[in-house]
């Protein structure tokens, strides 16, 4: 099997994977470990009998169907040479702050419109998973993305827009977790794990099952004084409250939302300093993709080159399920 830790840089991860039958093979063992073909498992049908053929892909001896190791995968309807594709989720999931589409298109040579495509294709790969839930000590808050009113003339601008309005912008809601790793050192360090969603408005009805489908009952829930909050605690959560409109970030030295306001901070850099503008359409995409990040920030590159690996082998994003619209 591969060593996927040797890949500490772009030129080891270059070095290696510089042909498709390499890129090939690591597909096929990662998936069906090193063995004889009728270790392969036909992905129409699921069966075990499998022979190679001399143009390198596979036939089912039950369902008699030709497949290759890219049937099943997000590189299944690609006609890209699977070099590229490699070289591009090392740089997806090496760049601290993201690649766009343009950047992308010249470092590997494709499209614009290919690179969108490829970068979407990605964060497919990265949505957060529902059966994830948080306990402990937990900080709420809410972002509001676009509707930058001052690089408007005078009168384009919309009339009210200021504090949490939504006529311009679009509310995210996010949970973070305060927890605590085992570092190298055996030493525990702070760590947090965030998630983050679009939501239509921030309301009580809106942003109350959401914490309750989330975070376990009984936990420790930090809130800045929004009114939408105030039922936490009949709701069986020891709710504190840090209320900012008083100049309050810290209370008893433990009350506060910096943590979370640290993503929020980090994924406006992420959007304004990388991407410049994202649709309403594909933020989610956008926010799986920061949350991604921050929650694997403590890993290596060969650990996230890893695990993008491992993902992109099982699921399957085909082209016309990516409907382009306005270029982030």
């Amino acid at each position: 099997m591969i060593d996927f830790s040797q890949f500490d840089s772009l030129i080891s991860m270059t070095m290696y994977f510089n042909n498709e039958d390499t890129c090939k093979q690591a597909i096929i063992e990662t998936r069906w470990g090193i063995g004889e073909a009728q270790d392969v498992v036909c992905p129409y049908c699921g069966e075990h009998h499998c022979v190679t053929r001399k143009d390198g892909r596979f036939r089912c001896n039950h369902c008699k169907r030709n497949f290759s190791c890219k049937v099943g995968t997000i590189f299944e309807d690609s006609n890209l040479s699977l070099v590229k594709w490699f070289i591009a989720m090392y740089l997806i999931s090496s760049h601290k702050k993201g690649i766009s589409s343009c950047q992308l298109a010249r470092d590997i040579k494709v499209t614009q419109t290919t690179a969108w495509h490829m970068l979407h294709k990605v964060r497919a790969l990265l949505a957060q998973d529902d059966a994830e839930g948080f306990s402990g000590e937990v900080e709420c808050d809410e972002v509001y993305i676009g509707g930058r009113e001052k690089w408007k003339h005078q009168s384009m601008r919309t009339p009210n827009t200021q504090g949490r309005s939504t006529k311009t912008k679009t509310p995210v809601f996010g949970m973070m977790e305060r927890s605590e790793i085992e570092n190298e050192d055996g030493e525990f360090e702070f760590m947090s794990y965030v998630r983050a969603m679009v939501v239509e408005n921030t309301n009580r009805d809106t942003i109350l099952p959401i914490i309750s489908q989330f975070v376990e009952e009984g936990s420790t829930v930090f809130t800045d004084e929004l009114n939408s909050y105030n039922r936490l605690a009949d709701m069986g959560y020891n709710h504190k409250i840090c209320n900012h409109g008083q100049l309050q970030y810290v209370v008893d030295g433990e009350t506060y939302t910096n943590n979370i306001e640290g993503f929020w901070s980090h994924f406006r850099r992420m959007i304004v300093g990388c991407y410049h503008d994202v649709s309403d359409e594909h933020l989610q995409s956008y926010i799986d993709e920061a949350v991604y990040r921050w929650n694997t920030r403590k890993a290596s590159q060969s650990e996230r080159f890893e695990d993008m690996f491992n993902k992109s082998i099982g699921l399957i994003v085909t082209w016309n399920e990516l409907r382009l619209c306005e270029v982030a």
